[in-house]
């Protein structure tokens, strides 16, 4: 199977097919962050990097079976005070990959985003032609992040007026919680909130620290103490905490510091999920 993924970041696409069990002759990258590329490149050498989506011409490529992707989110994200929606400079993307899915044409596509307002989902089910399923990756994970999938693969439905829906199922619920995925500390929730980018850019002081998680929601802190005092000190998640929430294999991130791998996974797929949706591929074939 030849795939190619476009807004790349770490290969998660890459990672969950290996986990799927679908074999990859070829796999074509779209991404320009060096941190990312070089993530992709430690755990998959093989990997062919294309660079900058908007540079690609699909009619340039060989055959592309299978073609993936999570355009960015700033836009369509209920955390952005202005959202632009497909009109944004990011989310706008968007349209980048659907050039490139109508040049490649290929057997099956995959497109993640964020949940967004019904008229941005309606007007991106019909630029896709179906409708998406949307999983919560705390069914497999310790970790809140409900998402949009537009796809191909699998089961569909249709409406009475012939509307497509992608009618995957949802995939097992294995209870995970938030303190089951912890190396030390405590926590005072069931999962945590869904990682973000800016995790990346932790803040320092034990009251901002504590501001954020318990008045804005914005973030997931672990308590030092059994008794979850946040005086008596609170911490970020550790790069292995990070992992194990977008259920990464372990070490996948290692070659970067903690920050810049918040950053990536921040902005990237949980495995189990994506490979949940792989396996359809198997039944497909």
């Amino acid at each position: 199977m030849n795939v190619l993924s476009l807004f790349d970041g770490m290969s998660c696409g890459q990672m969950a097919l290996e986990r799927a069990g679908i074999k990859v002759d070829n796999y074509f990258a779209s991404e320009i962050k060096n941190h990312a590329i070089k993530v992709t490149q430690h755990n998959y050498p093989s990997t062919i990097q294309l660079g900058d989506v908007t540079k690609i011409i699909g009619t340039d490529l060989t055959k592309i079976d299978l073609m993936i992707g999570g355009s960015p989110c700033q836009d369509f994200s209920r955390g952005n005070a202005v959202r632009d929606g497909l009109d944004g400079d990011k989310s706008g993307l968007f349209f980048e990959y659907l050039r490139i899915l109508k040049e490649c044409n290929p057997r099956y596509f995959l497109l993640e985003n964020v949940i967004m307002t019904p008229s941005d989902e309606y007007l991106i089910s019909e630029y896709m032609n179906t409708e998406p399923v949307r999983i919560n990756s705390k069914r497999v994970s310790a970790q809140l992040r409900d998402r949009l999938y537009w796809t191909n693969i699998g089961p569909e439905q249709f409406d009475l007026f012939g509307n497509r829906k992608c009618a995957i199922p949802q995939p097992k619920d294995l209870k995970l919680k938030l303190q089951d995925i912890l190396t030390e500390g405590y926590t005072d929730r069931k999962k945590s909130r869904a990682l973000l980018e800016s995790d990346s850019r932790p803040l320092r002081t034990l009251e901002k620290m504590w501001h954020r998680y318990n008045d804005t929601g914005f973030t997931t802190v672990v308590y030092e103490s059994p008794d979850l005092d946040w005086e008596k000190g609170l911490r970020y998640f550790n790069q292995t905490e990070l992992e194990r929430l977008q259920t990464v294999k372990e070490g996948y991130t290692s070659m970067l510091k903690r920050n810049d791998a918040a950053c990536l996974l921040g902005d990237g797929w949980t495995i189990d999920v994506i490979a949940h949706i792989f396996s359809f591929l198997v039944e497909s074939e």
